[in-house]
């Protein structure tokens, strides 16, 4: 390097080496500012590759919560539907089940009044000669009432000391015996007048069980049956009530 021919050397060489210094400091400067600015440009590029899979997650849970959204929505109409669908069917069987109901009452209130109607017929042209006593008076479907009581009796008859009280039924059963022994009970109260008498109790019907039958024969209760064209009275066991 050259001295400056106006200054000393040793101040020439003071000022290179300060000159020297200060290249090297701006270079490295340049150079950090270089290496600042290229740090930068990767802190923006991965803030960037950030945002974009930040962006690209939200849109993705986003369409996600849509397609929930919908699933849950399609879910409760089906649901709706089916609730609908499951009310509209229980209507329509409440509805059978009713028919079913009424056509079954009818039938059996059909079969029973066909019931009452054969053993009435037959006692009324048997002369009312049963239990080993003459009745005078015969009828049908009598239903007292009392004040807070009432019953029905298909068929009684009378005469001076006896009553006889029939059940009539299509099919015997023996769930039948307990409502029929209560109505020597019943028909004391709702006919004061027959109080003091002595109650006879039959079960007739057009079928018998053995078990039904022997129920009635073990309680006292006449077993009036039809057997073909005949009716058929069996009360050697009739007990007085």
């Amino acid at each position: 390097m050259n001295h400056s021919p106006y200054l000393p050397e040793h101040l020439s060489a003071g000022f290179d080496s300060i000159f020297a210094s200060l290249k090297e400091t701006e270079a490295l400067i340049k150079l950090q500012s270089i290496e600042a600015d290229k740090r930068n440009i990767e802190a923006d590029k991965r803030n960037a590759e950030f945002d974009k899979r930040r962006a690209e997650t939200e849109a993705y849970f986003k369409q996600r919560n849509i397609e929930a959204d919908k699933r849950r929505a399609e879910f409760e109409a089906l649901m709706k539907q089916q609730s609908i669908e499951a009310e509209k069917r229980n209507a329509e069987a409440a509805i059978r089940i009713k028919k079913l109901e009424e056509l079954m009452g009818g039938w059996a209130n059909n079969h029973g009044s066909f019931a009452e109607e054969y053993f009435f017929n037959s006692f009324e042209a048997d002369k009312k000669n049963f239990f080993g006593e003459h009745f005078n008076e015969i009828m049908k479907n009598v239903k007292p009432k009392g004040k807070n009581l009432h019953d029905e009796y298909d068929i009684v008859m009378y005469n001076d000391f006896y009553v006889a009280i029939v059940e009539t039924k299509f099919t015997a059963r023996k769930n039948n015996i307990p409502k029929i022994l209560k109505k020597a009970e019943t028909f004391r109260i709702l006919c004061p007048d027959y109080k003091d008498f002595k109650i006879y109790l039959g079960l007739a019907s057009l079928s018998f069980n053995d078990e039904t039958e022997q129920e009635c024969i073990d309680q006292g209760i006449a077993v009036i049956k039809q057997v073909g064209e005949t009716v058929v009275i069996n009360d050697a066991h009739l007990k007085v009530y």
